[in-house]
């Protein structure tokens, strides 16, 4: 099954293959420049510090509704464990296993291809089963740290939570934004908060996955207009799912990693930082979210701090 051309009509409007070079690995991180992460620090007032992780833990939000994804899978492999004889100093050391994409995460620009390619232009094969993405896998990514912009989606529509069929828009991006009273700009790193992630906080896994509100196929362009560096949101799925096209699985995951380059995250709590933005009228923060270098992943677990 092709894609469609409404899909084809989108990407050509949104693509960023080229823009920095044939060479260019990264993408929109391109866009977070010293300038940026300068104004981003001087954002700082309170030195208020929001975490966004969601606990790596066994009874995590994966559902199995994503074939192949596991909750991590912890064990001790040596417990107070006297190394050097009797009477020394004790350490425990642990292990996991674990999908890298299982709980907060980027995706990096390679964890989606189209018509057999990846971002600039690639082909999708330089993925390989023991290299891993050779090119613009998360170990390419540089830090990720710049002015994140909080667009409450949920807030503006008044309420928590926004039901399981929202397709959130680019007029529901600018509604947020008049509530935030600011206005996105080149490098900014958009957190857009659904209230999605309190279904699973509640205990509900399932319903956390399915239904869910989340980005629509609109949305990529509006980001490509205000050079967005990178997206993260309160869903397991990232877009609306189902899809508003039907037949259209992930269309915007073809858009922002593979034409656009545009790094995203996905089950971000973005609920403490909902609070705190509210009460402090105050929408932009500097944020951290290094990647884990992780060479030749698509994707890594991240544990983002907002700083207000």
């Amino acid at each position: 099954m092709s894609l469609p051309d409404e899909f084809h009509d989108l990407a050509q409007r949104v693509n960023n293959w080229g823009r920095w070079g044939a060479d260019d690995e990264i993408g929109t991180l391109n866009l977070i420049t010293d300038e940026v992460v300068r104004e981003a620090a001087a954002t700082v007032r309170a030195g208020l510090r929001v975490p966004l992780a969601l606990p790596l833990q066994q009874d995590g939000v994966q559902s199995g509704l994503v074939p192949g994804r596991i909750n991590p899978l912890h064990t001790m492999v040596q417990i107070n464990q006297e190394l050097f004889g009797p009477g020394t100093v004790a350490t425990s050391d642990d292990s996991a296993v674990l999908s890298l994409q299982t709980a907060t995460h980027w995706d990096a620009l390679t964890h989606a291809s189209h018509s057999g390619r990846i971002y600039n232009g690639r082909p999708a094969d330089t993925i390989t089963p023991h290299e891993g993405a050779r090119f613009s896998g998360i170990g390419t990514m540089p830090p990720v740290v710049s002015r994140g912009v909080l667009l409450d989606v949920a807030r503006a529509h008044g309420v928590d939570r926004l039901p399981g069929g929202h397709a959130v828009t680019p007029e529901d991006l600018e509604a947020a934004e008049e509530l935030a009273g600011v206005r996105v700009r080149a490098g900014d790193v958009v957190l857009v908060r659904t209230g999605q992630v309190r279904v699973y906080l509640a205990g509900d896994k399932n319903g956390y996955g399915y239904p869910s509100p989340g980005l629509s196929i609109r949305t990529p362009q509006w980001f490509r207009a205000r050079d967005v560096a990178a997206v993260a949101n309160d869903t397991l799925t990232f877009e609306i799912f189902p899809p508003e096209i039907e037949d259209l699985w992930l269309g915007v995951h073809a858009l922002d990693l593979v034409e656009m380059g545009m790094p995203q995250g996905q089950n971000w709590n973005l609920e403490a930082l909902s609070t705190a933005c509210a009460d402090q009228a105050r929408y932009a923060f500097l944020l951290s979210a290094m990647p884990e270098p992780f060479t030749g992943a698509t994707g890594t677990p991240v544990a983002p701090v907002a700083v207000l």
